[in-house]
């Protein structure tokens, strides 16, 4: 009796335990891709809007805004040529001549044109207006991702159903904000609210709206050309550094004709340096964030995310600029 053997049944461990478990693995390392993404982009965003506040304060004591492009997109092309050497990978695809057609193109459009614009917009506007104007992009990225076959929709589907909602809400949220100022939130309120004009007294805001209109189509243009690229050359690190480069190249030479004042070129250890600095490492961050997540989650997702940049630069804005939030802006 002693030396009878146990039964095979009561040696092999139950089958069930372990299937929940490599189901509950499954499903914590998909929403953990999922998380992954949301949170980088929820990042990068707010790495972005926390640097046209910087910005907006640096201008605002005299900094050039083509001074400003010039100086942080060349420290940021520093930085990431020394991130893309030491973290090179062998296996690492050869660029082309096309490859870097391309990014030159993104270059100029994603840096050169956007970079340019915006910031002159936020010199004579706000970054709150910056933005509920950038939040256009969800809406011209959705359609340009349909145009080139990115995305797919089906009216059927309550996706594609959310989606084109979502792109008709955020258009008419931003050109509401862009024509309609308002007053002040904390100001008292007129005996007929009738006799507010629909555009805003200072004509700069439109001005402004104008220039981050010309932005959302940059930034819309450019995600779809980053998601191009990735599929071709799927180096997140090297596509940010050599548009960097490239927009680095272009800024100087657009700079140097529209800012010809010496004086403008000299810095000293105030604001007006802490915030290229700021520009320089918390962009080249952000950058590549959001080409990363480009790269998993496609165009369309990254732009979903600029409605987020609204709160906190309102919040921003009102805190550390003294801006007011106007009826529009709500």
């Amino acid at each position: 009796m002693l030396n009878q053997p146990l039964p095979v049944s009561s040696l092999v461990p139950p089958q069930q335990p372990l299937k929940e478990l490599l189901s509950e693995m499954v499903r914590a390392k998909f929403h953990f891709q999922n998380l992954l993404p949301f949170a980088a982009m929820a990042t990068a965003q707010c790495i972005f809007t926390g640097l046209t506040v910087i910005s907006k304060a640096a201008m605002l004591q005299g900094l050039s805004p083509f001074v400003f492009i010039v100086y942080s997109n060349g420290l940021r092309t520093i930085f990431l040529l020394l991130a893309h050497f030491f973290s090179r990978r062998i296996s690492q695809p050869p660029i082309t001549f096309l490859i870097l057609g391309k990014l030159f193109i993104l270059g100029l459009v994603g840096t050169t044109l956007l970079q340019n614009f915006m910031f002159t917009g936020i010199n004579y506007s706000s970054p709150t207006l910056s933005s509920a104007i950038t939040n256009v992009q969800a809406g011209l990225t959705f359609v340009l991702a349909v145009i080139f076959r990115m995305e797919k929709v089906d009216i059927r589907c309550f996706r594609s159903q959310i989606k084109i909602l979502g792109t008709v809400v955020s258009v008419s949220g931003a050109l509401t904000m862009t024509i309609y100022k308002g007053p002040a939130l904390w100001a008292s309120l007129p005996a007929n609210p009738q006799l507010h004009n629909l555009l805003p007294v200072d004509s700069n805001w439109v001005f402004g709206g104008f220039c981050f209109a010309i932005v959302a189509l940059s930034s819309a243009t450019s995600s779809i050309l980053q998601a191009s690229i990735l599929r071709e050359y799927p180096s997140e690190i090297a596509v940010v550094m050599f548009y960097s480069l490239f927009g680095t190249i272009q800024c100087a030479v657009v700079s140097s004709i529209v800012e010809r004042d010496l004086d403008a070129w000299k810095l000293s250890p105030d604001i007006k340096l802490a915030a290229i600095l700021c520009s320089a490492v918390g962009g080249s961050a952000a950058c590549f964030l959001t080409v990363w997540c480009i790269g998993k989650k496609g165009p369309v997702y990254a732009a979903l995310f600029g409605p987020l940049g609204i709160v906190i630069a309102a919040l921003m804005g009102a805190i550390f600029l003294g801006d007011a939030l106007h009826i529009g802006s709500v």
